[in-house]
């Protein structure tokens, strides 16, 4: 299943790790672990922060995706199930429509 991930970074212990040069390699690392669809780094309510969109199979799975920010930038992890248009007209919403409307 896609999904977004949305991680915000606090400000430390991220200051300390772009002082010392090491933030950067670090996001690397998660990234090449994590192998994300895409990812893109923004600000978020202030903070430095990245939306990524990752295939989750399994529930299982979310431990994986989101520890290496938790443990390397104490940093917080929300995901959200995102959908293709694609995925949308699957979801017949007409027959949802005649049911609960």
């Amino acid at each position: 299943m896609r999904m977004l991930m949305f991680v915000t970074l606090p400000t430390e212990p991220f200051n300390s790790f772009v002082r010392d040069g090491s933030a950067g390699p670090r996001i690397g690392k998660i990234l090449e672990t994590i192998k994300p669809e895409a990812a893109y780094f923004t600000e978020m309510a202030g903070q430095r922060g990245g939306t990524l969109v990752v295939d989750v199979k399994d529930a299982s799975a979310i431990p994986a995706l989101a520890e290496p920010w938790y443990l390397t930038f104490e940093a917080d992890v929300e995901f959200r199930i995102a959908m293709t248009p694609e995925d949308l007209a699957r979801s017949n919403l007409g027959a949802l429509g005649k049911t609960w409307g």
